[in-house]
């Protein structure tokens, strides 16, 4: 079985186990990590690990909604420098549930680096909180666009419109939370050709081991809730998640 942890962290501090992170990883059928960059100094630190782990892992970068409040021309430089070495751009987006940075300065450089995306001819990975309609009609604005949201957490009429443009949804550790019954829901409408599967390591660990550091290796149960609530086979789970992964990336 095959499978792909398409957003984990691992250029966070916390992780100085990493080969044998990466290690259990494979262990448990991963066949690509996709790490994602926050801010310049997490997406340097993407890169570093895709050239440590070549046809492993694979980098995206990118400034978080949080962060963009740093952001100036001179890191607008580095990040068009570091675009060409990723495979996607993110995670960007909206985040109004924590207003670590000003909206107007959220929305402004939302549309800049999605702006930067396609000009790159980049997927972009999407970070939304609490701003769904918001981050839409920023989107509908610079279609066709390859984009996921990642750790998709709206309800069914959210997941309708993003599939409606073409977006695709990505399942965090937060399915197999008890509590989650919305995302699960979500899970149910959702067409497996448009859902990813992701760790968002360190956070977010999954059912059995949750309050403990997550990592990469436990995308598995991430992908075992979701074929029980599907109702189908973990293995074709994971091969179709896994294809819409790789044609999602390029990887």
């Amino acid at each position: 079985m095959e499978l792909v942890d398409t957003h984990a962290h691992l250029n966070l501090p916390g992780y100085k186990d990493l080969p044998e992170v990466v290690a259990r990883a494979r262990e448990a059928g991963l066949s690509a990590i996709v790490v994602v960059g926050i801010d310049l100094k997490t997406s340097r630190k993407a890169l570093e690990l895709a050239e440590a782990y070549p046809g492993y892992v694979f980098p995206t970068v990118g400034v978080h909604p949080h962060e963009v409040k740093n952001l100036n021309e001179e890191a607008y430089r580095e990040l068009e420098a570091l675009a060409s070495r990723a495979v996607a751009l993110g995670e960007i987006g909206l985040d109004f549930a924590k207003e670590y940075s000003p909206r107007e300065l959220q929305l402004e450089h939302f549309e800049r680096q999605l702006s930067l995306a396609r000009e790159k001819n980049l997927p972009v990975v999407l970070h939304v909180r609490e701003a769904y309609e918001e981050a839409l009609a920023v989107i509908k604005k610079y279609l066709p666009l390859r984009a996921v949201f990642h750790c998709f957490a709206g309800g069914v009429p959210e997941a309708r419109k993003a599939l409606d443009l073409g977006c695709l949804l990505s399942v965090t550790g937060i399915v197999t939370f008890p509590k989650a019954e919305n995302i699960r829901e979500v899970v149910r409408f959702a067409p497996l050709e448009a859902l990813m599967l992701e760790t968002d390591c360190p956070f977010l660990t999954p059912v059995p081991f949750r309050g403990k550091r997550n990592e990469p290796a436990y995308v598995r149960y991430v992908c075992e809730k979701v074929a029980e609530v599907k109702g189908i086979e973990v293995s074709e789970c994971a091969r179709q998640t896994t294809e819409n992964a790789r044609a999602f990336f390029g990887i």
